[in-house]
């Protein structure tokens, strides 16, 4: 493959609702530029992007993938993110390895929550942006309803630089606003030819670019004063201006076209290579030199030691770990070592590949600004940063969204607990919105992930990449049970059967522990020796371990305070598991007389979304048995503040994203214990009963 330097290069993010053609967007530059030759199609599974079995399987977009075009002496590298909301951090992974991000917009339905989340997170990466209005060969599609959508909604910095010929089924070609340069697609050739602008959409195009015009020019005051004084600026300053514009996130430039018949294809390839930033454009890496423990800003350069940021890992059971990264300064050369930064240590730098979706192409050697993969680091995960020894920096991590829904895993064929161990294990390293933990209480596997969708499609890997069959249950919950009232028994255990005996005698006081601990609060108040000094450490372990089961439903036992006050012993026959047996006896017998209750888990729920939805969210979380504890104003709306019983939420993920469009997100963390309302408790006791 050719070299490229930095500024012959465009890393291109292609991002926006699911559904609005961002992986035929992607086909279509792909066929367009040669890079491939048959065009493939999502709902034939046929597309260079979505390789993946589950993609083919659900027609959509699960995980980000890179392909890389050449055309006109520039390597494109484009970027497809999915945009289903369960993938967020798919997109995330994506936004950090690009110059771009194109947000795509379906010309029928226009602006929808897909594209306000995309907007969201590009505007909090700081990230430069350009829109490119799709399917407008639709019926019903309509370029000046969705011009007027953008520029309602993201400011008057959107700026249309292309215009449609035509519209609907009439949809065939392109104008370039800047040059004035209007063409036609010819479906034979598949190519856009040259034309004379329509007569009637003169004056729109006039209108388009004055817009453009006033936009490049409030970027820069000496073209500000050119625009005042002259009326206009040159098409050289105006593109000129785009770069430095858009390269600041300071004017979104908007093309159109459609990606499934090719109109405006071309036109978007030319106006990538003129208007979109290089790498060399833009500074977007803040960087800790560890060294100096400072932060700085990182130019991507070709002059400074090595450095790259892994923004994506693949697990492949036969293939063995990939990982995708963006150099941001030098060249990553193969068999040299690095020093990833995040978890000092040096690694090896084997094969190395530029890729266009699953295909691999070798490479020796990769430039500042590219994007590639190397195979089968040892230590590197994703977010990791991997440096010249000689020069230590640390790029600022992602952040990503927490895991907010989770099940448990129920094995379909016993012994294949191992196999599901290293299957979770490897999907862990690929996906850092999904989490798993190990409830020992309750022998589960829980997973987590940020919806139902994107758990399911956990399960399908672990069946297609690890054979593991396996489904999913709602998790078992941590209840726990303590008392309401005192009560102060006797526990005597006596047993004689030829030779020793056994005999223990205590007199324990059971209440409720005031102090707001959970642990056992244990009380030695013998005096006179009626139990002797040797045995109070059995009388207090065996309470310890009796309290892992509550006598109403079996749940551990929590805030008991215990006072060992009395008791007796025999010289021959006592013994320390005589004492933990009467220790024993006394608490089933104590805890029965202390009127023992049920507690639930109380979640800490924060909710944050647009102000419309306050309403609806606050009756939901009140029919949940919830409690509201305040509100307050956050960047992009309103934050709710709450407190909702565990038992109320498994589902809440799903819940709130159809009460809002998806529009709203949650954080939620586990606050305390409290009492099980009395209607709910035969049914949890009957449910853990049948369990056993």
């Amino acid at each position: 493959m050719k070299e490229y330097k930095s500024n012959n290069l465009r890393n291109v993010g292609i991002v926006g609702h699911s559904g609005s053609g961002k992986t035929t967007i992607m086909e279509s530059i792909l066929y367009y530029t040669k890079a491939i030759d048959r065009f493939g199609k999502v709902d034939d599974g046929t597309t260079v992007s979505d390789y993946d079995s589950e993609e083919k399987k659900r027609k959509t977009s699960i995980s980000t993938s890179v392909a890389l075009s050449e055309w006109e002496d520039v390597k494109i590298n484009l970027v497809d993110m999915p945009g289903y909301f369960d993938y967020i951090g798919e997109m995330i992974e994506g936004l950090r390895a690009v110059d771009m991000a194109m947000i795509t917009i379906c010309g029928v339905s226009g602006i929808e929550v897909g594209t306000e989340k995309a907007w969201e997170y590009i505007s909090e990466h700081k990230l430069p942006r350009a829109f490119f209005i799709n399917k407008l060969d639709r019926e019903n599609s309509n370029f000046e309803v969705v011009l007027k959508e953008i520029k309602e909604k993201f400011g008057i910095s959107s700026v249309p630089i292309q215009y449609p010929i035509g519209s609907e089924e009439n949809f065939k070609g392109v104008i370039n606003v800047i040059s004035r340069r209007a063409r036609i697609f010819n479906p034979k050739t598949r190519n856009m030819e040259d034309s004379d602008i329509p007569e009637e959409l003169i004056d729109k195009v006039d209108e388009c670019k004055q817009m453009v015009m006033e936009a490049v020019a409030e970027t820069d005051e000496v073209l500000l004063d050119k625009y005042f004084n002259e009326g206009s600026i040159s098409e050289e300053e105006i593109y000129q201006g785009l770069i430095k514009g858009a390269s600041k996130g300071e004017i979104a430039p908007i093309m159109c076209g459609s990606a499934l018949l090719g109109i405006g294809i071309n036109t978007l390839l030319e106006d990538m290579i003129e208007c979109f930033p290089s790498p060399i454009d833009t500074t977007l890496y803040s960087a800790k030199d560890i060294k100096n423990n400072k932060y700085m800003q990182v130019k991507i350069n070709d002059t400074d030691p090595f450095s790259a940021l892994v923004f994506k890992t693949i697990a492949d059971p036969f293939v063995g770990k990939l990982s995708m990264f963006r150099v941001i300064t030098g060249k990553a050369k193969s068999d040299t070592m690095v020093y990833n930064s995040n978890k000092e240590k040096e690694e090896k730098m084997g094969n190395m590949y530029f890729l266009k979706g699953k295909q691999q192409f070798q490479t020796h050697e990769i430039e500042a600004g590219d994007i590639g993969a190397v195979s089968k680091l040892q230590y590197t995960t994703t977010g990791d940063t991997l440096c010249d020894s000689g020069r230590l920096l640390m790029f600022d991590t992602m952040d990503f969204p927490q895991p907010v829904f989770s099940r448990a895993i129920v094995t379909k064929s016993k012994g294949d607990e191992d196999k599901i161990s290293n299957g979770l294990t490897k999907l862990l390293e690929e996906d850092p919105t999904f989490s798993i933990a190990r409830s020992a209480e309750n022998s589960q596997t829980i997973i987590s992930g940020l919806g139902s969708t994107h758990l399911q499609v956990i399960v399908s890997k672990l069946k297609n990449k690890f054979g593991v069959d396996v489904s999913l249950e709602i998790p078992r919950i941590a209840y726990r049970e303590t008392i309401r009232k005192a009560s102060d028994v006797q526990g005597k255990h006596k047993k004689q059967s030829g030779g020793h005996g056994q005999y223990g005698d205590v007199k324990i006081k059971f209440e409720p522990r005031i102090d707001g601990a959970d642990e056992l609060e244990f009380v030695d108040a013998v005096v006179g020796g009626t139990v002797p000094r040797q045995y109070i450490p059995a009388v207090e372990k065996g309470l310890k371990e009796c309290i892992q089961h509550g006598v109403l439903a079996g749940f551990p036992v929590i805030r008991l305070k215990t006072t060992l006050h009395d008791g007796s012993y025999h010289a021959v026959d006592s013994s320390e598991m005589a004492f933990k047996m009467a220790a024993s006896l006394a608490y089933k017998k104590g805890l029965q007389e202390a009127h023992p209750v049920l507690l639930e888990p109380i979640m800490h729920v924060e909710v944050t979304c647009p102000e419309d939805y306050m309403g609806d969210i606050i009756t939901d979380i009140n029919k949940k048995r919830g409690r509201i504890l305040g509100m307050e104003s956050v960047e992009r709306g309103q934050k709710v503040i709450g407190e909702v019983p565990q038992s109320e939420l498994f589902n809440y993920a799903t819940d709130l994203r159809s009460m809002t469009g998806a529009r709203a997100n949650f954080r939620v963390k586990f606050e305390r214990y409290e009492e099980v309302p009395s209607e709910g408790i035969d049914k949890i006791i009957e449910a853990n009963n049948n369990l056993e």
